[in-house]
């Protein structure tokens, strides 16, 4: 069903193959994209985002970069609350310590 395609990496330029496995492996999760760079280069672009490099700010912050706050009034003390989003006005805004002694919900 599946057979061996050699395609070129976008980064370095060189065929590369991919396997009739690796394509498998790529149907079994459901990937609708053939991989755009050589086994080589997918590794250097993972191991420069694990150290911070380009890939940028994920869930638990990093990335090097100092995260964006914006400033808000507190919903519940009035005092000057800074967040890391912009906030709508939807919902409440506690500065950190109105915040940290509100009771958990989790």
């Amino acid at each position: 069903m599946y057979v061996d395609e050699k395609l070129n990496c976008v980064d370095c330029g060189r065929e590369f193959a991919f396997t009739s496995g690796e394509q498998q492996f790529y149907a079994s999760k459901g990937f609708q994209n053939k991989p755009n760079r050589c086994p080589d280069c997918r590794q250097a672009r993972k191991a420069m985002r694990g150290s911070g490099g380009a890939g940028g700010d994920h869930m638990g912050g990093g990335g090097g970069r100092a995260r964006e706050m914006f400033q808000a009034t507190c919903s519940q003390c009035g005092g000057v609350a800074e967040v890391p989003f912009q906030p709508r006005g939807d919902k409440p805004v506690y500065c950190r310590d109105c915040f940290s002694s509100r009771p958990s919900y989790r």
